[in-house]
């Protein structure tokens, strides 16, 4: 069983490879939490299961360009991690419609029995 650390290295690698849905498949638990910083219209600010990631990670990409996206770290901590995100895209919906932007967020993540089972999201919005 892996640590949360070598899971980790592996969902910011695959994160910086481009193949962020290879990381849900592989390394997510089907019972996942998924929690971001806020409710964003119109999706809540928690989800669970692997299904509703999948759904939200191609909703994400849907309504976004997404130029680069950027993985570092992890940090971990017992059977947590930290890993850093940087985002530049474009949003094709909502106020930011057509404006390219830059999104950092922290995540903490916890593993049980070598799968990611939560995901808390950390950003600012700017409030």
């Amino acid at each position: 069983m892996e640590s949360s650390f070598e899971v980790g290295k592996k969902l910011v690698a695959l994160i910086n490879q481009g193949k962020s849905h290879e990381a849900i498949d592989t390394l997510y638990s089907e019972e996942i939490i998924n929690i971001e910083a806020a409710a964003i219209p119109p999706r809540p600010r928690q989800i669970s299961g692997l299904a509703a990631v999948r759904e939200k990670n191609q909703w994400f990409e849907s309504n976004h360009d997404i130029h680069h996206w950027e993985a570092t770290g992890p940090w971990p901590h017992g059977d947590r991690f930290i890993a850093i995100f940087k985002l530049d895209v474009t949003p094709k919906i909502g106020p930011m419609a057509g404006k390219r932007t830059t999104i950092e967020e922290a995540a903490l993540y916890t593993v049980m029995n070598g799968k990611i089972v939560k995901e808390e999201f950390f950003c600012h919005f700017g409030v």
